[in-house]
């Protein structure tokens, strides 16, 4: 049965609850997660159904590992805390990754490799357009599936998967309200990818809602995966058009071009993105100074003097050698998340997966789970999340509170 996923804000993504409290430091260090990783929880009690098996799939190697990496190492985090607390519903949890560079035909393989490992409940995969492929075959097999970061609402077609990210129609409703709200722009550009589904997505939304806030999009400016290293007809364009903001729903990678190319211009508007955004600081050769006054929403805070993420980045920066980002901390609530539901629903082990699947998505609607990237967080039937973002500003090469 497909879902009608809403292409609004929920109340938890209502400006009054955007407040900033830094954000992750991004940077391009793959950690120590690798393809085909397994828990310590041992083959012989995963064989006689004792322990639940959690799957994972995602780019540990290749231009996105970065996100990839972030996610299993914090994944495996949490499945290590759960276990020695005592498990889900007394059981232990066993994790196994696999890799898929981000490309769907390998994340459908991996897919594959994993349930013939024992897979029952699948934790990605990491990015969208993989992630869509994969559903499509967890949603035949009655699977029940979280993705920490595909924030598409192409991925949460099927009643079985949930979304631990916002979609990208709430990134974009949300940054056009916070940009608007504060006064951080009047005339607005933006440069967007049209042959990415999450590039596209928050900006169809972000130019309806700009547009119901009375901001000025004076340009709409696109590019493809094949044209991603001269932005300068786009920046061009902008500056024409009088932006003094330059809205970039898009990644790290092309965002460290088009700074550096409007610098080169002596064009300095305002410059605000979203999660992809979330790594820029650390592209190899990029000039960092030229990212001080950026702006962006992110669902997490590295930096953030709660007792919670204090302990996550200790123990991350402890295990791996390197601050979190975003996605690692949506990957670690996305484990307690399937913790929780395990809990809600009283399941075991020994279920088939697809009934464990069926188990799980029922007890979606009636959780709520306290988390790195969110208090209170729920979920809908369509598989949205329900959490507050979080607005951060880089300053002095760091994320910082706005």
């Amino acid at each position: 049965m497909k879902k009608a996923v809403s292409m609004f804000l929920t109340a938890a993504l209502a400006v009054s609850c955007l407040a900033g409290c830094g954000s992750s430091a991004g940077n391009t260090s793959t950690g120590n997660a690798s393809a085909g990783a397994d828990s310590s929880a041992s083959d012989d009690s995963a064989a006689d159904g004792s322990v639940f098996k959690i799957g994972s799939i995602g780019p540990t190697t290749g231009d996105a590992a970065i996100y990839g990496n972030a996610v299993m190492n914090a994944a495996q985090m949490a499945v290590d805390e759960i276990n020695a607390a005592g498990g889900a519903n007394g059981y232990q949890l066993a994790f196994k990754a696999e890799d898929d560079q981000n490309d769907a035909e390998k994340s459908v393989n991996a897919y594959n490799s994993l349930k013939d490992w024992g897979m029952q409940i699948l934790m990605g995969t990491v990015t969208t357009t993989p992630c869509v492929a994969v559903a499509d075959k967890t949603a035949e097999d009655g699977m029940f599936e979280i993705t920490p970061s595909a924030s598409s609402t192409d991925v949460i077609t099927n009643d079985n998967v949930f979304q631990a990210c916002f979609t990208d129609p709430n990134q974009g409703t949300a940054s056009a309200q916070y940009i608007a709200d504060n006064n951080l722009g009047t005339k607005v550009a933006v440069i967007y990818d049209s042959s990415s589904v999450y590039s596209s997505g928050i900006e169809a939304t972000f130019v309806e809602e700009a547009q119901n806030k009375g901001l000025e999009v004076v340009a709409e400016e696109a590019f493809t995966a094949d044209s991603k290293t001269d932005f300068s007809t786009q920046l061009q364009k902008a500056q024409s058009a009088g932006a003094d903001l330059v809205f970039l729903p898009i990644y790290y990678t092309e965002a460290s071009i088009i700074l550096t190319q409007a610098n080169g211009m002596g064009y300095e508007p305002a410059f605000f993105g979203v999660d992809g955004m979330d790594g820029i600081l650390g592209v190899e050769n990029f000039d960092t100074s030229l990212a001080e006054g950026v702006m962006l929403l992110t669902p997490f805070a590295a930096d953030a003097d709660d007792e919670k993420t204090k302990a996550f980045v200790s123990t991350y920066k402890e295990k791996y050698g390197d601050v979190p980002n975003q996605f690692a901390a949506d990957a670690y609530d996305a484990i307690y998340v399937i913790k929780a539901a395990i809990e809600q629903a009283g399941a075991t082990p020994d279920m088939s997966a697809s009934d464990l699947g069926t188990a799980l998505t029922g007890a979606m609607t009636s959780i709520s789970v306290d988390g790195l990237t969110g208090e209170g967080m729920t979920w809908q039937a369509t598989g949205e999340v329900s959490k507050a973002p979080k607005a951060v500003v880089i300053k002095d090469g760091a994320y910082a509170a706005m």
